[in-house]
C-alpha cells in the first residue's frame, strides 16, 4: 500500500510541499503559530491559504481545460476586466449588479475561447492569446486607466472578510473545489472530459461530441478567473487593471502540472492541482520572508518548480537511482 502511495502522482508534490513547510520552520519563526485576534485566526498558515485561492481557483479551471489537452493564457486578462468591470458598475449601481457582470463577463470571455478553439479549431496558445493581448486593453478602457477604488463593505467582505474566524476567500476557494469535484464525480463531464483528453477520435465514434465539452472547460475556466478577478480586488478595495493577476495564468500552468496532470490531456487530478497551488503560493511566502532579492524571485521559483517536476518524472528517477548506485560502485 505504501509502495503504491509513493506511486500515486500526488506523492512527489506533497514531499516538496511538506519539505517546503518544514523549512519554513527553521527560517521563520513561529511558522506554525497561529494566533487569536478579535475572534479570527492570524498567522503565517492562514495567510498562504487566503492568498493562495485566487490562484487555486484559476488553477482549477486551468485544469479542466489542460485535461482536454488545451491551455488558457488569458485567465491573467480576464480576471484584470472582471475586476475592472465590477469596480466600474459600483460607481452607478448595486454591488449585486456588479458581481453578477463580473461573474457574466468571465462566462463571455471562456465561451469566446471556447469558440476559437472548438468551432474555428484555432490552436489554444493562439486562441487564448488574442485575449491574453486584448484583454488588459479592455481592462485599462473599463477603468479610464485609472486605479478605481472600492467602498463598499459588501464587496470588501468577499476579499478580506471573516467567517467563523477563516478569511472569507478561503470558502469560496474550497466551495469551487466542492463544485468541480462533485462535477467529475457524479456527472457525465468528468468521463467525458477524459476521453476526448485521452482520444478525442475515439470519443466521437462512441457518440461523445467534444466541441461542446471543450465549449463548457473553456467556459468554466473563464468564470473562475472572473470570480479570482473579484476576490483580488475586493481584497484590496480597487481594480488595477494593468497588475492585477499579472502572470498568474504561468503560475496556474505550474500548479497544475505539478499536482500530475499531464500536458497531453486525459486523466486529471483536482487533489494533485490543490496541493500545486499551496506549493506555488508557500514557494513565493518563503522567497519574501527570506529577503531574496525581488530581482531574482523568478528564477528561484522556476528552479525549484524545475527540481520538483524532474522528480516527478519516472525517466528521471530511473538515471538518479541508476547514477546513485554507479556513484556507491565506484567507491
Amino acid at each position: 500500500m505504501l509502495y503504491n502511495f509513493t506511486q500515486a502522482k500526488i506523492f512527489w508534490p506533497i514531499v516538496a510541499l511538506s519539505v517546503l513547510l518544514l523549512l519554513n520552520s527553521f527560517l521563520i519563526p513561529g511558522f506554525f503559530s497561529i494566533q487569536i485576534k478579535n475572534g479570527h485566526l492570524f498567522g503565517s498558515l492562514i495567510d498562504i491559504l487566503n492568498r493562495v485561492v485566487p490562484l487555486l481557483i484559476i488553477a482549477i479551471g486551468m485544469t479542466l481545460v489542460i485535461a482536454k489537452e488545451g491551455i488558457d493564457i488569458s485567465v491573467g486578462s480576464v480576471l484584470a476586466i472582471s475586476g475592472a468591470l465590477a469596480a466600474s458598475i459600483m460607481e452607478s449601481s448595486s454591488v449585486w449588479v456588479a458581481l453578477l457582470a463580473a461573474v457574466i463577463v468571465g462566462i463571455i470571455c471562456g465561451l469566446w475561447n471556447g469558440i476559437l478553439v472548438a468551432a474555428f479549431e484555432i490552436q489554444p496558445m493562439v486562441a487564448t492569446l488574442i485575449l491574453l493581448t486584448v484583454g488588459r486593453g479592455i481592462a485599462q478602457l473599463i477603468t479610464g486607466g485609472q486605479i478605481l477604488t472600492i467602498d463598499n463593505d459588501i464587496y470588501r467582505y468577499l476579499g478580506s472578510g471573516f467567517l467563523f474566524g477563516l478569511p472569507f476567500p478561503i470558502f469560496m476557494g474550497a466551495a469551487v473545489l466542492l463544485i468541480m469535484i462533485y462535477m467529475k464525480k457524479r456527472t457525465a463531464m468528468g468521463l467525458f472530459l477524459e476521453s476526448i483528453g485521452s482520444n478525442m477520435t475515439a470519443s466521437k465514434f462512441a457518440g461523445i461530441q467534444p466541441k461542446k465539452i471543450i465549449l463548457l472547460v473553456y467556459t468554466i475556466c473563464g468564470v473562475c478567473a472572473a470570480i479570482s478577478g473579484i476576490i483580488v480586488s475586493a481584497n484590496v478595495s480597487s481594480a488595477d487593471a494593468n497588475n492585477a493577476g499579472l502572470w498568474i495564468e504561468l503560475d496556474a500552468i505550474l500548479a497544475v502540472v505539478i499536482g500530475g496532470t499531464s500536458m497531453r490531456g486525459g486523466r486529471y487530478f483536482l487533489g494533485g492541482t490543490v496541493v500545486g497551488a499551496l506549493f506555488i503560493q508557500t514557494l513565493s511566502t518563503t522567497i519574501y520572508s527570506v529577503g531574496i532579492n525581488p530581482q531574482i524571485v523568478m528564477v528561484v521559483k522556476a528552479v525549484v518548480v524545475i527540481i520538483v517536476c524532474l522528480f516527478q518524472s519516472e525517466v528521471f528517477r530511473k538515471l538518479f537511482t541508476q547514477f546513485k548506485k554507479q556513484k556507491v560502485s565506484l567507491s
